[in-house]
């Protein structure tokens, strides 16, 4: 038994670096995944809002005829939105102008009383809220998951981990909130 000890301390001094360095190893790639599929949640938001906006525009456009320019930037903010596929901070840049460009039509619609009378105006404007509050939870998710990676890649000895295997951390994802809960302005 006496000669077997410096085996044993050899394998306690192999077997435990070896375990700490595959339980924080897959540890990381849990929590880069967990971004990830948050990452798809917002995704997923993101596109029910792309299909409400064409018929919230349509909408409007049936009461608001002299409202073109401000329907115009509201489809182009969408599709720019809807074509970026870059990383969350571009995304939030185009989302940003897409949810500028909501807010302006929304505040358009206050001109327009047949519009905000309209049953469809308010089921897609509750659909709206509806989607914004999922977004906005998706994205609380999202951003919470990166808090813990990032944490994890910055953090010492795990930092060593994410270096020596190339895992990085991940950016935020911030969104302005489409006012659509806004109280109405009332006048006497």
């Amino acid at each position: 038994m006496e000669g077997a000890a410096p085996f044993i301390i050899l394998g306690i001094v192999i077997v435990i670096p070896l375990f700490w360095l595959i339980g924080t190893y897959n540890g990381l790639v849990r929590l880069r995944q967990h971004v990830r599929e948050s990452w798809s949640g917002i995704d997923t938001e993101l596109k029910r809002r792309y299909d409400l906006i064409p018929n919230l525009v349509e909408t409007v456009k049936g009461y608001a005829k002299h409202e073109k320019e401000v329907l115009e930037s509201v489809v182009a903010a969408r599709s720019k939105a809807l074509a970026s596929t870059g990383s969350p901070a571009a995304q939030s840049r185009d989302e940003n102008s897409l949810v500028g460009s909501l807010n302006k039509l929304l505040a358009v619609s206050e001109s327009y009383p047949d519009l905000k009378a309209s049953q469809n105006f308010l089921q897609l404007q509750v659909e709206l809220a509806n989607t914004e509050d999922r977004i906005q939870a998706a994205r609380r998710f999202y951003n919470a998951n990166v808090r813990d990676l990032n944490t994890r890649v910055e953090s010492v000895p795990s930092n060593m981990v994410a270096n020596m295997f190339g895992i990085k951390g991940e950016e935020y994802f911030e969104v302005e909130h489409v006012n659509v809960r806004a109280a109405p302005k009332v006048s006497l």
